[in-house]
This record gives structure tokens, C-alpha cells and sequence, in this order.
């Protein structure tokens, strides 16, 4: 059984930096490619940086050059290293595997608020 908790979101300014963190437990962790995803207030949730396994990763270009995504494959963590953050970073942020669906097992998210 899959779960997934997300952390260390919060209320920063534009410009500012915060790091995520998604500790996950069951076997699909170790070998998906995992993602983190968010969902602006009013908005569909969308991928915005993923990596593999193997380190590889992938980002929106919205996001492209600001943020980092990493995981440690021994303690089952995901992390979003997110600087120069705007106001339209909004949103709830969750990680999953990179398929996820929508009617699919999602955690409880963590909010971040980036103000102007």
C-alpha cells in the first residue's frame, strides 16, 4: 500500500526559497520515476518537475532553472528545491509517480503561498 506525505510548504515572498519534501512508503517508490505536481487555486493539477530512478530529471519551463528536484532511493524521500519563487508558484503542491492519475491515490499536498 502506497502512501505518500508531503512537507515543508508555507507562506514566503517573491524571491524567496523553499525546499519540499514527500517521504513515500510501499514498493513503488523505488523503481517509478516520481514526480512533483501542483494545483493553483482553481486549476487542474499539472507535473512540473520529475526524476527517475537513476537521477535524470525533467521540469516545466515554467519552473525550468528555478527549481530542483532530488530524491534519496534509501529513505524513500522526494524533495523540490524551490528558489526565486513568484506569486503564481501558488498552489497546493503533491509528488506522485510520474503516471499518476487523477482517480488515483494522492497524498494530503502542502500549500505554498509565494506573496507579491
Amino acid at each position: 500500500q502506497v502512501l505518500l506525505v508531503e512537507s515543508g510548504g508555507g507562506l514566503v515572498q517573491a524571491g524567496g526559497s523553499l525546499r519540499l519534501s514527500c517521504a513515500a512508503s510501499g514498493s513503488t517508490f523505488s523503481l517509478a520515476t516520481m514526480g512533483w505536481y501542483r494545483q493553483p487555486p482553481g486549476k487542474q493539477r499539472v507535473l512540473v518537475a520529475s526524476v527517475t530512478r537513476g537521477g535524470h530529471t525533467h521540469y516545466t519551463n515554467s519552473v525550468e532553472g528555478r527549481f530542483i528536484i532530488s530524491r534519496d532511493n534509501a529513505k524513500n524521500t522526494v524533495y523540490l528545491q524551490m528558489n526565486s519563487l513568484k506569486p503564481e508558484d501558488t498552489a497546493v503542491y503533491y509528488c506522485n509517480t510520474d503516471y499518476a492519475q487523477e482517480n488515483e491515490y494522492w497524498g494530503q499536498g502542502t500549500q505554498v503561498t509565494v506573496s507579491s
